[in-house]
């Protein structure tokens, strides 16, 4: 198992285990209403602090998760990018998907999707992936434009996600796919 030493770099980035270092801004950007627009609610400095321990955890335990990103610029965290499994009981399930969340000063500046290209070519080059998916809900443009310029393609099967209750306005999502094959494609 990797240690969690594991660094992938971009051009611009650096993905990696998670630091101490790393959790006043993770919170920071997760107490964001507008980060957290198409969540059900900002998180608490606790609940920011406990997904980034489930994290990293992840991430020393298999060797890949939802890494940290920094800019390489100035070594600037910005947020996660990587690979998770859903616990959720999804339709599609088992799955891997492809995540991201960045702080807003971040955003259109195509990191987003430059992180989760690095994270995706992890995914099928080394771990042998047939598949990757993301989702979200329907109204989250930025985000489905992302899946959009990784090559994803959205799939008829919208669901509800069952973590939210019926009727909750954040509750319809729709899910976008890449196969291998597809992917390969793309990137050769």
């Amino acid at each position: 198992m990797d240690d969690g030493s594991l660094r992938i770099e971009t051009p611009r980035l650096r993905l990696r285990q998670w630091r101490d270092a790393d959790y006043a801004p993770f919170a920071a950007l997760n107490a964001d209403a507008e980060v957290m627009r198409y969540f059900p609610a900002p998180l608490t400095r606790a609940e920011s602090d406990a997904m980034a321990d489930r994290c990293r955890a992840l991430i020393a335990g298999r060797g890949w998760g939802p890494w940290a990103v920094e800019r390489k610029l100035d070594g600037v965290f910005v947020g996660f990018v990587g690979l998770h499994e859903p616990a959720a009981a999804l339709p599609f399930s088992p799955c891997v998907e492809v995540a991201w969340r960045l702080a807003r000063d971040a955003w259109g500046s195509g990191l987003a999707t430059e992180a989760a290209r690095a994270a995706l070519a992890y995914g099928f080059g080394t771990l042998g992936l047939d598949e990757i998916v993301s989702f979200t809900t329907l109204d989250n443009r930025r985000s489905r434009a992302v899946m959009e310029r990784l090559g994803m393609r959205e799939d008829a099967l919208g669901f509800e996600h069952p973590a939210l209750p019926p009727g909750h306005p954040l509750r319809s999502h729709c899910l976008y796919r890449l196969p291998r094959a597809t992917w390969r494609a793309g990137a050769a």
